[in-house]
């Protein structure tokens, strides 16, 4: 009789016996319908009893099978699948897992040679004995027991057969089949960095397998499956969490292999063969979460950039960014920025500030600034701070921004580090506002055609880089507000810059002005830069010249002469000359030029023959009526001058 097993077979015992196993059996996964077997790789005829058997793999549902019970007709017939089971046939865990090994690792293959050894193999390791002798070998030696009956069925493999079968039976023999196996994850977190940290396979056993994480991936991958992952090797993660600066717990789950399990997949064929196919690995679930809640730590710092470097006075304005230097801004179960409180302290000092970390002790204390975050805008826009006090005095003014754990409601919800203190340096730029002292004394009163002036007074303080002060001087137009009136239409003249480096006065003087009127003088400074430090008041009384009109020339009058007596002469003795008549002196109109006194007369000539009278006598009668003519012609205009004399004052 031909059979896979050249020993005597007794069908009513091996029935029984099949019986048996399959009630014992431990069932791992359902039997499927049954299907016949084909046949797969190898040597010898595909029936189920012939002269040399079967020697090679049986094809199940194009599984390649092997048989495990030497003696027993090939499995020609309808063949049921039992699945993976981990007892079959009273073979131990150690069977069980070197057959698993062998039809997995080199029975599913196309090469007869490969398929035969495997065969030989597996039939030793269930039944060394039946398997060597049933052919009729009477030796110890699976190599005898190949060349027992290869050397005639296929004498050119049967090299190759003996040391493949050989070399996979000791394989197998040596396979240890694990023990049952468990383990769990192990999930650590930065605590310099929450967002980072490790993940390790902890076993009871050395195992192999893919790791899945949720709410992060593998810091070398990116992603959030790993495979090939070892037991006892932790694994760097970064958290993926979709949920900013909300605490969040990262989750992970693994598949672990041990080796090859102590099972096959169990195929049975009524009145023939059992064949034995994969079983799989040995393999358990590990699973894991983070011991707490996983949250950055928040350490928030603040810039600020004062409303403007230089300020006439009022409350002190300052805008202040407050952002995450490390770690996020945390926020509520809704999304919303959790509040942060942070405060300032205002100093005010007459020296020019530079970087410190110490406040001065020459700065006085001015006043404090407070605010608390908008949970909507968070870090994302920056606030302005304005005082409830006024900074009005002369001086640097220079805001110090702190954060302090302690004075916030909840320094817990925040996650602020224990004790966490931040303080702004003093004296920066970006803080500081500088009031400045500048004023000045306009010349009150000047008349037209004088030069006016302004005194600029600098009181300080005077940055080291020093300051460029001038004045300019406009004109008054009626219907036009004071306040409004220092613009460029009604620019009269503007000084030119001098630098002062100290406190002091300047004085700047206008050329002559030609025009009657009110002028109002606008003194300024600049910074080194260009930049506007003071722009005075226009219109103030004290920067207000008033010029009056110069007065107009009177007249001076001619004073009148006093009239010249004109000597007496004393008498000559000379005879008694001929009666002549004598001049009389008219005291001059007043208002009448004075005539000069006539030159000496030339010696008389003689007198005229007819009439006897004298030259001298006849010029004397002339000027009589010349006086007496310039005496009338005198009272006649007097009362006529009266007439186009001013009007007299209406009312």
């Amino acid at each position: 009789m031909d059979r896979c097993a050249r020993a005597r077979y007794r069908p009513a015992t091996l029935i029984v016996a099949i019986v048996a196993a399959l009630i014992a059996a431990s069932v791992i996964l359902p039997a499927a319908p049954a299907q016949a077997a084909a046949r797969g790789v190898g040597f010898g005829a595909w029936e189920p009893v012939s002269a040399y058997g079967w020697h090679g793999s049986m094809l199940v549902d194009g599984v390649h099978t092997y048989c495990i019970l030497p003696g027993a007709p090939a499995p020609t017939g309808p063949t049921t699948d039992h699945g993976v089971r981990t007892s079959v046939r009273g073979l131990s865990a150690q069977q069980l897992a070197g057959i698993n090994l062998l039809v997995t690792k080199y029975g599913q293959t196309g090469d007869p040679v490969q398929a035969a050894s495997v065969a030989w193999a597996v039939k030793a390791i269930a039944d060394w004995n039946a398997t060597l002798h049933h052919y009729g070998y009477r030796g110890d030696s699976l190599a005898g027991a190949v060349n027992w009956t290869f050397s005639a069925l296929s004498p050119r493999h049967n090299a190759a057969i003996q040391e493949r079968a050989v070399a996979y039976y000791d394989e197998a023999r040596a396979v240890r089949a694990p023990a049952k196996a468990s383990g769990e994850l192990i999930f650590t977190t930065d605590p310099d960095d929450p967002w980072t940290g490790t993940v390790t396979a902890r076993t009871t056993t050395a195992a192999t397998g893919t790791l899945t994480l949720k709410g992060a991936v593998f810091a070398k991958t990116g992603t959030a499956t790993l495979s090939g992952a070892a037991s006892g090797v932790a694994y760097a993660l970064r958290s993926a969490s979709g949920k900013p600066g909300r605490p969040h717990t990262v989750t992970g789950s693994g598949r672990f292999e041990t080796g090859v399990a102590p099972a096959v997949r169990h195929y049975t064929t009524s009145g023939g063969q059992d064949t034995a196919g994969p079983g799989g690995t040995s393999s358990f679930t590990v699973r894991g979460k983070d011991a707490a809640p996983r949250a950055a730590g928040f350490v928030p710092v603040i810039t600020t950039q004062v409303a403007s470097a230089y300020s006439a006075g009022g409350p002190f304005v300052d805008e202040v960014t407050v952002r995450v230097e490390e770690g996020e801004w945390p926020r509520d179960a809704r999304g919303s920025y959790l509040p942060l409180r942070v405060s300032a302290t205002v100093y005010r000092t007459l020296k020019e500030p530079t970087p410190s970390t110490k406040v001065p002790a020459g700065a006085v204390k001015v006043g404090e600034l407070q605010l608390v975050t908008d949970r909507s805008r968070g870090p994302r826009a920056p606030y302005r701070v304005v005082s409830d006090w006024r900074a009005d005095e002369p001086g640097y003014y220079v805001a110090v921004w702190t954060i302090r754990a302690s004075a916030q409601p909840d320094a817990a919800a925040l996650r602020l580090p224990r004790g966490y203190a931040w303080k702004e340096r003093f004296g920066v730029a970006t803080q500081i506002t500088m009031v400045p002292g500048i004023s000045s004394r306009a010349q009150a009163a000047a008349m037209a055609g004088e030069a006016v002036s302004d005194t600029i007074v600098v009181d300080g303080p005077v940055p080291s880089a020093g300051l460029d002060v001038g004045s300019a001087l406009y004109r008054a137009v009626d219907g036009v507000a004071a306040a409004d009136t220092c613009v460029e239409e009604r620019l009269v003249w503007s000084s030119p810059f001098q630098r002062v480096t100290l406190p002091g006065e300047v004085i700047v003087t206008a050329p002559a002005v030609a025009d009657a009127g009110t002028y109002y003088w606008q003194e300024r400074a600049i910074d080194s830069s260009g930049a506007v430090v003071h722009l005075g008041v226009c219109g103030i009384a004290a920067e207000t010249s008033t010029v009056t009109p110069a007065p107009t020339p009177t007249p001076t009058p001619t004073p009148n002469p006093e009239p010249t007596p004109t000597p007496t002469p004393e008498p000559t003795p000379t005879p008694t000359p001929e009666p002549s008549p004598s001049t009389t002196l008219i005291p001059p109109v007043p208002g009448t030029p004075h005539t000069p006194p006539a030159p000496p007369a030339p010696p008389e000539p003689p007198g005229l023959a007819k009439t006897g009278i004298q030259p001298n006598a006849i010029r004397t009668i002339a000027g009589a009526g010349v006086t007496v003519l310039t005496l009338g012609a005198t009272a006649f205009a007097y009362p006529r001058r009266r007439r186009f004399g001013a009007p007299p004052s209406i009312g």
